[in-house]
């Protein structure tokens, strides 16, 4: 591949299309499905995939491709009561120490915007880099709906780097009979030219070996074979963002913050085969060093 393609188009492009950090707005409407009603006959629905699956875990993964949108939903059970989990996640500073466990995410911050709120997030490399070298993106953070069975979440943002656009993140949870809660997680997000060019270079190149969850089909040996291209793109990061609500729960104390760390780290670990990128001490040692610039603000 051409030198300059590799350092001008990738640099830029597998930082903001292929590591998404954040769920992207399909052209039309949200993914939510509206109502505690229709969340709890989708659980329902889903039932038999949340009790065997390859994940190893109560959960459902769904992805959706079109000529101009990238849409993927997970679907799952969390061992932790719908109370806590409706009283942690409609806090927008949350979202913040969620989206802050992605390998790509380097800074976040919740700021007033005339009569709204938005999360300032800046976007980097999976290393250490000044944050002068990251895109910030401004996601409009709008007021929850909470009641006592459903809770729904939604963060957008218009426009993002390379002809993106149309940013969105919907979370919906409502409380099952045992004591647990059912998530949705959706996200997607529509693209221009100059984007599908650049994902299409990636996909040839660095990203030819990179796969997501849904099986193809299986090889002359009988192992699985995964989809690749933008749906691999779309379920890797669906996993991740899942993966770091479940450690957020887990750990969601300022004190915890090196546990929690550990736990995304680990559980991505898990599915090594699609989401492995760093080592677990570059990647703490990375957090550790971006949490701490935010603290110095």
């Amino acid at each position: 591949m051409p030198f300059i393609m590799k350092h001008s188009i990738f640099r830029r492009l597998a930082l903001w299309l292929f590591i998404l950090f954040v769920p992207a707005a399909a052209l039309a409407a949200s993914q939510a499905l509206g109502s505690a009603e229709a969340l709890q006959a989708k659980h329902a629905a889903v039932k038999p995939q949340l009790a065997e699956n390859v994940f190893g875990r109560p959960l459902a993964l769904e992805s959706k491709e079109s000529s101009a949108q990238l849409s993927g939903s997970i679907f799952a059970v969390l061992n932790h009561p719908f109370s806590e989990v409706s009283a942690s996640l409609s806090q927008p500073a949350v979202w913040c120490d969620v989206l802050m466990l992605h390998l790509n995410t380097k800074y976040c911050a919740v700021r007033p915007s005339g009569n709204a709120t938005q999360l300032d997030v800046a976007e980097g490399r999976k290393f250490d880099q000044p944050l002068s070298q990251a895109q910030r993106i401004y996601f409009d953070w709008h007021p929850p709906k909470v009641s006592a069975d459903y809770l729904a979440v939604s963060l957008t943002a218009e426009t993002g780097p390379m002809s993106t656009r149309d940013y969105d993140i919907d979370l919906e949870a409502t409380p099952l009979p045992d004591g647990k809660t059912f998530i949705h997680l959706g996200y997607s997000y529509a693209y221009g030219t100059a984007a599908r060019i650049a994902m299409s270079a990636y996909l040839k190149t660095l990203g030819a070996d990179k796969v997501g969850f849904t099986s193809s089909g299986k090889d002359a040996q009988d192992q699985p074979q995964y989809i690749g291209g933008m749906l691999g793109v779309v379920e890797r990061n669906t996993m991740r963002y899942y993966l770091a609500i479940d450690a957020y729960l887990e750990r969601p104390a300022k004190a915890q913050l090196a546990e929690r760390l550990a736990l995304w780290f680990d559980s991505t670990e898990r599915y090594a085969r699609q989401l492995h990128e760093v080592e677990k001490q570059d990647y703490l040692s990375m957090k550790r060093n971006e949490y701490k610039r935010m603290s110095s603000e």
